[in-house]
This record gives C-alpha cells, sequence and structure tokens, in this order.
C-alpha cells in the first residue's frame, strides 16, 4: 500500500511539474490582457468614451475597415468589444504559453536565455512596426503612443509574473 501511494504521488508530481508552463502561460497571458485592457479602459474613461479602444479594433477585426471610416463618427458597441477581449486574452494566453515554454528551455539550457530575450524584444518591436505598416487607418481613430504604451505594460506585467516564477533561473550571454 504503501509503494502504490508513493507511485501515485510520484505521477501527480510529474504530471504537476509538465503542466506547471502551460499553467504559467496561462496566467502570464492573462495577467498581460488585462493590464492592456485597463490601461485602455482608463484611457478612454478619462476621453469621455468608455469602450472605445476595444471597439474601434473588434470592429476593425470582425467588421472590416470601411465599417470605421464614414462619414459619421464612431460609436463603441457591445459586440465587438466583447468579440475583441475574447480574441485579445486568446492571443495573450497563447504568447504567454510559448514565452513560458521558451523560459522552461532557459532554465535547462542558460546560454539560451540570453536569445529568448533578444526574440522577445525583436517580436515587440516587429509588433509596433506591423501595427504602424498594416494598421494605419485604426491607429489613426487611436493614439499609437498609447498603443505602445500600453503593450509595454503588459510586456512588463508579464515579465514581472515570469520573473517572479522563475527567480532561480540565470541567463549566460
Amino acid at each position: 500500500m504503501n509503494s502504490h501511494t508513493d507511485r501515485r504521488s510520484q505521477e501527480f508530481n510529474r504530471s504537476s511539474a509538465a503542466s506547471t508552463p502551460y499553467a504559467d502561460g496561462i496566467i502570464a497571458g492573462a495577467i498581460g490582457a488585462t493590464v492592456i485592457a485597463v490601461w485602455f479602459f482608463i484611457l478612454d474613461l478619462t476621453q469621455g468614451r468608455p469602450l472605445y479602444t476595444p471597439s474601434v479594433l473588434g470592429t476593425a477585426l470582425f467588421g472590416g475597415e470601411n465599417k470605421l471610416i464614414g462619414a459619421e463618427p464612431f460609436h463603441a458597441s457591445w459586440d465587438p468589444t466583447l468579440m475583441f477581449t475574447f480574441v485579445h486574452g486568446l492571443v495573450f494566453i497563447f504568447f504567454g504559453g510559448g514565452i513560458s515554454l521558451l523560459l522552461g528551455f532557459a532554465e535547462r539550457n542558460p546560454n539560451l536565455g540570453f536569445g529568448i530575450l533578444l526574440l522577445f524584444i525583436i517580436l515587440e518591436f516587429g509588433f509596433i512596426i506591423a501595427a504602424l505598416i498594416f494598421a494605419e487607418p485604426i491607429l489613426g481613430l487611436l493614439a499609437w503612443p498609447a498603443v505602445l504604451i500600453g503593450n509595454l505594460l503588459a510586456a512588463s506585467a508579464m515579465a514581472g509574473y515570469f520573473w517572479y516564477r522563475h527567480r532561480g533561473m540565470t541567463i549566460l550571454p
């Protein structure tokens, strides 16, 4: 009976250790998505147009750019806001999971850490450049510095969570 209990404990520990990167990715992604959502909610609220940013982005993503550019001023609505928030959360969770898996590799091989950090920085700047090139009409409706700051806040919050979870990790050049 004791060996059976030990075996079950070992199996639980192995499955728990295997699921930890995925759980960390989900948590970090949710933190990042929440930080950027709160950032834009505060900005939109101070400008007197609550939910404007996610509504613009949701309309652009699901309704097309043509619905944004018209003679009438754009008004926020719930449907595109909720759809965008859902997709935005999933994307952040996906990236959080990827980063978490990469950090697991870096913990096992410290020489990979600097490359992973460099990849993260390149992807961050790649997002900004792609947004400036491909989403120019949308960024015309939004203040692009606010998008940049929100993205950096979310990345910093996710990095803070990962730093907390991987405090003992060393990165070699």
